[in-house]
């Protein structure tokens, strides 16, 4: 499987997400969380220019002249989010297309919005490259990655697989 924003996301966000995710067990059709943020997704894509870029094998939120927007429902793991934004404009960049990042969460149920910025500078592109060969070895392993018994596990599509 090709690495994409989602594989980049679920790494950070639980390593055990992105060997099943990235060896094409898909649970997340019938994930709660998953529906919401798509449906955020269409109702921003629907009042908004510039919205869901299909470049390859990623999909962009939003483009502008200076930043690449990436949306996301909650801000409950931002590092994760942050490294999906890096690798899109890591493939941004590598097509000549040279932006900032910002980071939108929307916190629906608190009424407030929160925006942070990021620029792909050689540090975090190095940092970038070792985390997707990690992927790589991650995805080709025989060995399923242990859960993570974290209270975010509640919520996770793959809830069930783990824990049922």
């Amino acid at each position: 499987m090709r690495i994409n924003g989602t594989l980049i996301n679920y790494y950070f966000h639980c390593k055990r997400q992105c060997y099943l995710h990235g060896n094409r067990l898909n649970l997340e059709d019938n994930s709660e969380q998953v529906k919401i943020g798509k449906a955020l997704h269409e109702e921003r894509a629907a009042v908004s220019e510039n919205t869901e870029i299909a470049i390859e094998n990623i999909r962009l939120d939003k483009l502008s002249s200076e930043y690449l927007t990436e949306i996301k429902k909650s801000d409950a793991d931002i590092e994760a989010s942050k490294w999906q934004l890096l690798y899109y404009l890591s493939v941004l960049k590598l097509k000549g297309i040279e932006r900032k990042g910002k980071l939108q969460f929307i916190e629906k149920n608190k009424g407030n919005s929160k925006i942070i910025y990021l620029e792909l500078g050689e540090k975090e592109e190095r940092e970038l490259q070792q985390h997707i060969q990690e992927i790589k070895e991650l995805l080709q392993s025989d060995i399923i990655p242990e859960r993570i018994n974290a209270g975010k596990c509640k919520k996770c599509a793959y809830y069930e697989y783990c824990y049922i």
